[in-house]
């Protein structure tokens, strides 16, 4: 069953999914004109097999390249309702959230009141394009699908590099050019859906062009999320998808890059 389709049970989800995502500070309006996300439907998403498979792969892959976050300061750019975020700082991170939706901050606030495990976490208000933050102020920065629909990636990539301190790391996840995922949202982009009608994706070399004109030594790319958007098929291949890595950014629905501060 397509990704549109509403299924009753919840094993599908409707029109919009975070595997679709675009989710964080650009679907919540970095660049001032995304399309507005609203907390349920990150629930929904992650209510059904397709999102707790997909966003668990990404996660997992996010969390390698990071490595030991423990007393470590990291913003996560773009945050959404703080769901990853939260998890870095059970990891030990001392982390910031900023995402341009005051609704979504709200959210991740009333959740990270809730930890008790882990370091706490703070979010505020901000924009990618415009990180209300010092120089060198972060040992890592994460940004999860937000590139995707920002106006300026470039720009976007260079305020990342900015309030990174010297050796700083910088995790990027993004949408894969070439997946049947891309393929999809860009048949509902011509029909119609705003959103993927303005939607950028990515091949590795351009998330490496990307990090290379803002300063930074990319170190590591690579790809997840290999199966179709479809409940069954991430039940079904979810468990083998990391085997895949492979095959970069041919058919990979989600890329990740790693780049060092130099």
């Amino acid at each position: 069953m397509p990704i549109e389709d509403i299924e009753k049970t919840g094993k599908t989800r409707p029109e919009w999914t975070p595997g679709d995502r675009c989710r964080r500070g650009a679907m919540t309006g970095v660049d001032g004109a995304g399309a507005k996300i609203g907390v349920e439907r990150y629930r929904a998403w992650r209510a059904g097999v397709l999102g707790r498979v997909t966003e668990a792969i990404e996660h997992r892959l996010l969390g390698a390249l990071l490595g030991d976050v423990a007393g470590r300061a990291v913003l996560d750019a773009g945050c959404g309702d703080g769901t990853f975020a939260r998890e870095l700082a059970r990891r030990g991170a001392f982390v910031t959230g900023v995402d341009a939706d005051a609704d979504m901050i709200a959210e991740a606030q009333v959740q990270a009141a809730g930890l008790v495990v882990g370091r706490p976490a703070r979010f505020q208000v901000g924009r990618i394009e415009a990180l209300p933050f010092p120089d060198a102020s972060f040992d890592a920065v994460v940004a999860v699908t937000v590139l995707c629909l920002v106006a300026d990636p470039a720009r976007a990539m260079a305020e990342m590099a900015r309030v990174l301190k010297p050796g700083g790391i910088l995790v990027v996840g993004e949408l894969g050019r070439f997946s049947v995922w891309a393929a999809w949202r860009r048949l509902r982009g011509l029909l119609g859906a705003e959103t993927w009608r303005r939607s950028h994706f990515f091949a590795s070399g351009d998330l490496r062009a990307l990090a290379a004109g803002a300063g930074l030594r990319v170190e590591k790319t690579t790809g997840a999320v290999y199966y179709p958007p479809h409940a069954w098929a991430a039940r079904l291949l979810g468990p083998m998808d990391g085997a895949l890595a492979w095959l970069g950014s041919f058919g990979a629905a989600f890329l990740a890059l790693k780049a060092i501060k130099n």
